[in-house]
C-alpha cells in the first residue's frame, strides 16, 4: 500500500490527529482578541480601559477611595490610579499561588464570583476574572504598582510575560490602592489610539452612576504638561437629569429607589436587585441612559425593556381613563413617550447576565419583570399625587402621537407621489423601462413605431435595456421655434424619460419651464441608441431625433452618450449539407458582395431586410440588441459647427444653400428617389 503523503495533492496540510491545538498563556488573548475583548479594533482596545477601571470602580463603590485619576499618555499608553485596600498580589496559601499570578496571568481567576452569598462586591461591574489578565496579555507592556498592608508591590509585564518576579519594599506612607500603566500592543490591536473623548464621556458616565466619586482625566499634550478635567455629581443620576434638562422641563425632576429580591426562573437562586431611575419630561430634548452595576448599557436590555413596559401602561391608562382618546383612535406607543422622555436607569444586581464580556447590554428576566412593576407603582402614584404635571406630560405625548401620525401620512402620500413621478413608465405611454438603477450600464432604444417596439421588447435585456417608441415623424426642431417644440408630447416624452433636461436659450425658457434646465448629472443613461429601419422613412426618423437632440441636448452628442444602432440591409440565408440553414447578414452592398463570394456555389437566397417589426426576437437580438453581436455607431462630431452647418443646411431655412447641395450631391441620392 502507497505511504500516505502529509499533504493533500493541493499541497494543503491534512486535518489528522495531530491538527488539534491548545492556545496556552497570552496566546489565548494575543492570538484571539476578539473572543475576549469584543474586537481587535479600536473598540477591543478601548474595552481594555474599561476593564481596569471596573476594578477601580468596584472598590469605590464599596467605600474604598473616592478618587479615580485616568491618564492619557503622548507615548500611546494609559494610566489608572485608585485609592483603594491595594489589589492583593502576594502569596495565596489557599491556592499555593501568588495573588499577582492569578488576577495578571490567569483567565477566569478574580475574587467576585460569589457577590451573590454577600461578598465584599455584592453589586461590582467586574464578574468574570477576565479584565486585568486579558488587559495585561494584550499589551506591549503593564507596570503595576500596590499600595497595601504597608508595603509597596512592583510588577512588570512585557508581551504577556512576567519580567522580574514581584519586587516587595516597606511603605510608609499612609496611602493605599493600585496603579496601572499599559501600552496596548499594536500586534494585537489594529488600532490603540483611542480618542481623548472616549475617556471624557466614559468618566462623566461613570460619576453619574457612582455618586460621591470624583473621577479625574488627565491628558498629555505634546509639551509634556497635562490637561486636567474633573466629574463629580454628589447626587447622582438625579443631577445629571437637572443638568441635561436646566430651564427645558415641563415637569419636576423625579427620583425613585428600590430594592427587590427574586430569581430568574424557578430552579434559580435568588438575588437582589438595587433600583434608582431619575426622569423628567420636556417638549425640547429627549435622552434615555441605561446602567447596570455602573456599567452603561448601550444595548439596554431587561432595564430598557422595562421603561418601555412601565411608561406605555402608566400613561395610555391615564389617558384611557381621564377620556382623552378620541373615538377609534389608536392607542400610544413607547416613540411617543420617548420623544419627550429624559430618563436615567441605574440598577445593580448581585447577579447579572451580560449579552458577554463588553457588558452592553443585561438579560436577567427579574431584572425586567421586577423594574416593570417598580416603576409602575412609582409612576401611579406620582401621577396622583401631581395631577398637573400628569396632565402636561399626557397632553404632550399626546402631541407627539398626533404629529408622528400625521407625518406618517404625509410620508406615505409623499412616497405614493414620489414612486409615481419616479416611474416613467407610467408617465410616458408605451415607455418601457429597464430593471437596474445603475446608471453606468443603463441602455435607452429609441425606436420606430409601435411594431418595432414589439420587437424590440422581446429582444432586449430587461435587466439593462429600455424602450421607447416614436409614434410617427417628429417635429423638425430646427425650424421650429421653442414654444410649439415644447408643446410636442413626443419630444416632451423623449426629454423626460433621458432625465437631463434641455439646454434652452432664454426665449424659450418660458415655454419649457415645466423640464428642468440641462444638468447632465440627471441622465438616467449610459447609452441613447436610436434604432429605426433600414429604409428611407427610417433613415428620415432617425435624422429628426438626431436633430431633436443637437438642439435641445447637444451636449449629449459631444459627450458621447447618443447611438445609432445599424440594422442589416440583407440577409442572406444558406443551405449547409447538414440540411440545415445558416443565416449571414449584410450591413451594406459591399459585405453583401463579400459573403456572396465567400459561400461561393453554395444554395442561398437573399432577401432585402423586413422593417424591424417584421423581425423575430431572436435575429433583433443577434443583429441589434446584444452587446456582443450588434453594431453601434457613436454620434460624436468632431467638428461641432460643420455638423451644424449640415443640420441647418438640410432642414433649415437655408433654402438656397439646400438648393446649392442638391445639384452638386443630388446623383449620389437617386436611388433613393421615387420614380415608379
Amino acid at each position: 500500500m502507497a505511504k500516505t503523503s502529509a499533504r493533500s495533492r493541493a499541497g494543503k496540510k491534512e486535518y489528522d490527529n495531530e491538527s488539534i491545538e491548545v492556545l496556552e498563556g497570552a496566546d489565548r488573548v494575543r492570538k484571539r482578541p476578539a473572543a475576549i475583548l469584543g474586537s481587535d479594533g479600536i473598540e477591543g482596545c478601548k474595552h481594555t480601559v474599561l476593564e481596569i477601571l471596573a476594578n477601580s470602580i468596584d472598590e469605590a463603590r464599596g467605600g474604598f477611595g473616592k478618587k479615580i485619576i485616568l491618564t492619557k499618555f503622548s507615548d500611546g499608553s494609559y494610566e489608572i490610579e485608585d485609592f483603594g485596600r491595594g489589589c492583593p498580589v502576594d502569596y495565596n496559601n489557599a491556592q499555593q499561588r501568588y495573588n499577582w499570578e492569578l488576577v495578571y496571568c490567569e483567565l477566569y481567576a478574580g475574587g467576585k464570583y460569589n457577590n451573590n452569598n454577600g461578598s465584599i462586591y455584592e453589586f461590582s461591574l467586574g464578574l468574570n476574572g477576565l479584565g486585568a489578565c486579558a488587559t495585561q496579555y494584550s499589551s506591549e507592556y503593564m507596570d503595576v504598582t500596590v499600595y497595601r498592608d504597608g508595603f509597596e508591590y512592583s510588577l512588570h509585564f512585557e508581551k504577556g510575560v512576567n519580567i522580574g518576579g514581584l519586587l516587595k519594599k516597606p511603605y510608609k506612607g499612609k496611602r493605599t490602592g493600585t496603579v496601572q500603566r499599559w501600552r496596548p500592543d499594536l500586534e494585537v490591536f489594529t488600532d490603540t489610539n483611542i480618542p481623548s473623548e472616549f475617556f471624557e464621556d466614559t468618566l462623566k458616565k461613570q460619576a453619574v452612576v457612582n455618586p460621591g466619586v470624583e473621577f479625574i482625566f488627565k491628558d498629555q499634550r505634546a509639551d509634556g504638561g497635562f490637561e486636567e478635567k474633573k466629574y463629580f455629581y454628589e447626587n447622582g443620576i438625579s443631577d445629571y437629569v437637572t443638568e441635561i434638562t436646566e430651564d427645558k422641563s415641563l415637569s419636576s425632576v423625579q427620583y425613585f429607589e428600590g430594592e427587590r429580591v427574586g430569581r430568574d426562573r424557578s430552579d434559580k437562586e435568588d438575588y437582589r436587585v438595587r433600583l434608582s431611575v431619575a426622569f423628567t419630561f420636556s417638549n425640547k430634548v429627549k435622552c434615555a441612559e441605561y446602567y447596570h452595576n455602573s456599567s452603561y448599557l448601550e444595548h439596554g436590555g431587561s432595564p430598557e425593556d422595562a421603561v418601555k413596559l412601565a411608561f406605555t401602561y402608566t400613561i395610555n391608562s391615564y389617558l384611557k381613563n381621564n377620556g382623552r382618546y378620541n373615538k377609534n383612535e389608536k392607542p400610544i406607543i413607547f416613540a411617543d413617550i420617548e420623544e419627550c422622555l429624559v430618563i436615567v436607569s441605574s440598577s445593580f444586581s448581585t447577579l447579572a447576565s451580560y449579552e458577554n464580556q463588553t457588558k452592553k447590554a443585561i438579560t436577567n428576566k427579574f431584572i425586567k419583570d421586577c423594574m416593570n412593576e417598580f416603576l409602575r407603582q412609582n409612576l401611579e402614584v406620582y401621577f396622583m399625587e401631581k395631577p398637573d404635571e400628569a396632565q402636561k406630560i399626557c397632553d404632550q405625548v399626546l402631541i407627539n402621537k398626533r404629529s408622528r401620525e400625521k407625518a406618517e401620512i404625509s410620508r406615505l402620500d409623499l412616497k405614493k407621489a414620489l414612486s409615481a413621478k419616479n416611474d416613467l413608465a407610467n408617465q410616458v405611454a408605451k415607455f418601457n423601462d429597464c430593471r437596474s438603477k445603475d446608471v453606468s450600464v443603463r441602455e435607452l432604444y429609441i425606436v420606430e413605431g409601435d411594431s418595432a417596439l414589439g420587437s424590440v421588447k422581446m429582444a432586449r435585456n430587461a435587466e439593462f435595456q429600455a424602450v421607447i417608441p416614436i409614434r410617427g415623424k417628429i417635429l423638425n426642431c430646427l425650424k421650429a421655434d421653442y414654444a410649439k417644440i415644447f408643446k410636442s408630447e413626443i419630444i416632451t416624452d423623449l426629454i423626460k424619460v433621458l432625465g437631463c433636461g434641455v439646454e434652452v436659450k432664454s426665449e424659450g425658457k418660458r415655454s419649457g419651464k415645466s423640464l428642468s434646465n440641462f444638468n447632465i448629472n440627471g441622465l438616467r443613461w449610459n447609452k441613447i441608441i436610436i434604432c429605426t429601419d433600414a429604409d428611407y422613412d427610417g433613415f428620415q426618423i432617425r435624422t429628426l431625433v438626431l436633430t431633436m437632440l443637437y438642439r435641445l441636448t447637444p451636449t449629449l452628442i459631444n459627450e458621447g452618450y447618443v447611438y445609432i444602432a445599424e440594422s442589416p440591409l440583407f440577409e442572406i440565408t444558406v443551405k449547409e449539407k447538414n440540411g440545415r440553414e445558416k443565416a449571414y447578414f449584410a450591413y451594406d452592398e459591399n459585405e453583401k458582395n463579400e459573403i456572396l463570394k465567400m459561400i461561393g456555389s453554395k444554395k442561398y437566397t437573399l432577401q432585402r431586410s423586413k422593417g424591424l417589426g417584421e423581425n423575430e426576437a431572436e435575429m433583433m437580438s443577434l443583429t441589434t440588441m446584444n452587446p456582443q453581436t450588434r453594431r453601434l455607431i457613436k454620434v460624436n462630431p468632431a467638428d461641432a459647427e460643420q455638423t451644424a452647418f449640415m443640420f441647418d443646411m438640410l432642414l433649415g431655412d437655408n433654402l438656397q444653400g439646400r438648393k446649392d447641395h442638391i445639384s452638386q450631391f443630388g446623383h449620389d441620392y437617386l436611388d433613393m428617389a421615387d420614380i415608379s
